[in-house]
């Protein structure tokens, strides 16, 4: 099981969209609860909070289409 360093329990994962992939990591049980980062942040800034959120929650954090590890769009 491959693992998110800042995020013990976590797992990292890709999501296909239309031309580009999203990268999040998702983490916990319980009802979703997704996280979103800013301007010019990255799905790294909820290190702190997400593992305490996972206690209660499936954590999941993204990467913004264009930000982090996601892909770019074309044009």
């Amino acid at each position: 099981m491959i693992t998110a360093p800042l995020f013990p329990g976590f797992t990292p994962r890709r999501i296909a969209t239309s031309g580009t992939e999203i990268n999040l990591i998702v983490g916990g049980n319980g009802p979703p609860l997704l996280l979103l980062h800013g301007y010019p942040q990255t799905h790294a800034m909820w290190h702190r909070i997400a593992p305490r959120l996972a206690q209660h929650f499936t954590v999941i954090c993204a990467d913004l289409r264009g930000y982090g590890d996601s892909g770019k769009p074309v044009s």
